[in-house]
């Protein structure tokens, strides 16, 4: 029920865009994800729900070889999400570890495409050689490539993720904004996460990057808002569309008061100073490719 008061908040404020993943939810949880926003747009009033758009990522399994077996998950997925299916995303890559696979999803890009399963089709994770290289291939089937998730925030400044996806004509979806909730001012190094991945992350990150932190905390602290809604406005100054995660309402209405105003440009650039004074940036995915 938490999950469904952040949606109809998103929704009431105007947020229309959902970023999701076929393999969020494994387990008895498959695709739980999806599911749940299925039955929340399937909620809403009928009027609303055709302004409502989905984005899923779907997972490069090691046995999904074909570009038929890619084009079944986005049905499965456009089935769970009740029709507002509007992006299929490859989730990574495989060149790092099964590039013969490549031809195959992207193949089934096209066709998931082509056959109307999807409206748009994008990417996560592909590194600026790659974008150029599948933005060609797909340029030859008369399809242009949508968007491309990359991890984009203050502490993962991927400008030449972003330059070579505005060159293809790719939107930039930043995940991450926040690294992990390093940049929200919540932890000190008396305070740091629970988790023991994010805790032993955070010990190493937060004695490095206080020239950053010390400049987000005065940034918003003039501008009235939080670390966190700086930091998401950040992505948007720099033509990004940031996609935070919410779990509950007190998590939403932070994310949501990122809307509405803008960082000016000197503030801007106060905060890549910043940035480039820290002595670590974030760890960057595994399945990134180049």
């Amino acid at each position: 029920e938490d999950l469904k008061e952040v949606f109809d908040l998103c929704v009431s404020k105007g947020v229309n865009l959902f970023d999701t993943g076929d393999s969020y939810g494994t387990g008895a949880l498959e695709a739980q994800s999806e599911k749940l926003l299925g039955r929340f747009i399937s909620e809403l009033p009928e009027g609303k729900r055709n302004d409502i758009h989905v984005a899923t990522k779907l997972a490069t399994y090691p046995w999904r070889i074909t570009p038929g077996q890619l084009v079944s998950a986005a049905e499965a997925s456009k089935a769970r999400t009740q029709g507002s299916l509007s992006v299929g995303q490859l989730h990574w890559p495989a060149s790092n570890y099964a590039p013969w696979q490549e031809k195959a999803l992207w193949d089934g890009l096209v066709k998931m495409r082509n056959d109307g399963v999807v409206k748009e089709v994008g990417v996560s994770n592909y590194g600026p050689k790659n974008i150029r290289k599948i933005q060609r291939y797909l340029e030859d089937e008369g399809i242009q490539l949508a968007s491309n998730q990359v991890q984009y925030s203050l502490l993962s400044r991927r400008d030449d993720c972003k330059e070579a996806n505005d060159e293809a004509g790719v939107l930039t979806i930043a995940y991450s904004p926040l690294c992990l909730g390093l940049l929200t001012g919540r932890y000190d190094e008396t305070n740091l996460p629970r988790s023991f991945v994010r805790r032993q992350l955070f010990k190493d990150l937060l004695p490095k990057t206080q020239p950053l932190l010390q400049e987000l905390r005065e940034v918003a602290n003039a501008k009235g808002k939080t670390m966190s809604q700086v930091s998401i406005n950040w992505c948007m100054a720099k033509g990004c569309v940031p996609i935070p995660g919410a779990k509950n309402r007190a998590q939403a209405v932070e994310n949501l008061g990122a809307l509405g105003w803008k960082l000016s440009s000197s503030e801007v650039e106060a905060l890549d100073a910043a940035a480039s004074k820290c002595k670590a940036t974030a760890v960057q995915n595994i399945f990134m490719n180049s």
